[in-house]
């Protein structure tokens, strides 16, 4: 066992936190208070190979796995900058297209998603069914040597920054007569397809949208692998990346909150010209909330570890519990540091509680804490499914 990252994940951990750095929180929340996008640091990630570290060297990727994207995503998120779309290109679309889709699948989309030049965005949840799948409501039928998609997706991230939307839908199975998911790569200018802007009190450069799917009809390939029977492992197959991602992302905010609280208090003085974090009462909470979220780092690893080594039932315990440990150190984290830093934990300018909202969203989204007790109570403590 051993807890060291090896020279090229720590060259690559040191090269993410620079480029970071360089754009900072202050390009994070102007970009998002004006609407816009990250585009530059998106494209220069791009560019220095860190959005296809995942990917396979003879589709343009660094040939690494989630282990290393984690990194990517924890340290952009460290530097101010988290990045919602790195859980779901890279992370997502890649990795189901990477295990299920189709040669030409892969040739057609990988290379875009490593070089950050395409982006491929995620709908399965729905405004009744939720994530649900065995009660989404989007429905696929054969037309010709096509499909027909009908449905309605919401809470779908970055629409409008991307070519294609993986669209999970539900079709039916000749053989039992039953519907079972089946994945579809969208362009989402599609005829049919229109979406709507869900405004969030987030502070975020990614938005959020409705999307109405209308008769929106897609040739044969648009199916993703090559038959129906790719959609459910095709499905499961992105949740594992998803989790660990998100989870990195939230370790990074966390040590983001730290450290600027951390810089505040050590030189801060009020009373008699000792700092105020010599007193307890605020240096405690943020040693607190330091430790929450390195206890959360360390899950990530694990889970990451695993899931490399293609332990993938072990990597769904582990990457569940990541996430959820790595949601609650988030949220405490960054309002133990609004706390100690006081009225300035506020303002824009110390750049902690513009992290409110995402780290609360970070405790619901992509799976609520509750569903993640109910998934350890019942496959961890062997206890009787309570849903």
């Amino acid at each position: 066992m051993t807890f060291d990252l090896t020279p090229e994940q720590d060259q690559l951990r040191d090269a993410v936190r620079a480029l970071g750095r360089r754009y900072g929180h202050s390009y994070f929340v102007e970009k998002a208070k004006a609407g816009e996008h990250t585009t530059e640091l998106w494209a220069e990630a791009g560019r220095l190979g860190y959005l296809g570290v995942n990917i396979p060297t003879e589709y343009g990727g660094g040939g690494g796995g989630i282990t290393e994207l984690a990194i990517v995503c924890e340290e952009l998120a460290a530097a101010g900058c988290p990045l919602l779309l790195l859980v779901v290109s890279p992370a997502i679309a890649a990795t189901v297209l990477n295990r299920h889709g189709t040669e030409e699948q892969r040739k057609r989309h990988l290379p875009g998603l490593a070089d950050g030049s395409q982006k491929i965005v995620f709908a399965i949840t729905e405004p009744e069914a939720g994530s649900n799948f065995h009660r989404l409501s989007t429905v696929a039928r054969r037309d010709g040597d096509g499909w027909l998609l009908n449905g309605r997706k919401c809470y779908i991230s970055g629409v409008d920054e991307a070519g294609h939307v993986l669209v999970v839908a539900r079709t039916g199975d000749a053989g039992t007569g039953k519907l079972k998911p089946a994945l579809f790569l969208v362009p989402t200018d599609a005829a049919g397809l229109t979406r709507s802007k869900l405004d969030m009190e987030i502070v975020s450069p990614e938005n959020q949208f409705l999307l109405y799917l209308d008769d929106v009809r897609v040739p044969a390939d648009a199916l993703l692998g090559e038959s129906l029977d790719a959609g459910l492992p095709a499905l499961f197959a992105g949740l594992n990346p998803e989790r660990i991602t998100v989870a990195a992302m939230g370790a990074g905010t966390g040590r983001y909150a730290i450290e600027r609280a951390s810089e505040y208090t050590a030189t801060r003085k009020v009373w008699g010209g000792r700092s105020i974090g010599s007193h307890q009462g605020v240096s405690h909470p943020l040693a607190h909330a330091a430790v929450q979220v390195e206890l959360a780092r360390l899950m990530i690893q694990k889970a990451a570890t695993l899931y490399d080594a293609g332990r993938d039932l072990e990597a769904g315990v582990s990457g569940n519990m990541a996430k959820y440990a790595a949601g609650e150190a988030a949220a405490l984290a960054v309002d133990t540091a609004v706390q100690v830093l006081g009225g300035a934990g506020m303002t824009t300018e110390y750049g902690v509680a513009t992290l409110l909202g995402a780290v609360r969203a970070g405790r619901i989204a992509p799976v609520s804490r509750e569903m993640i007790l109910n998934f350890v109570a019942q496959h961890v403590l062997g206890q009787d499914k309570s849903y």
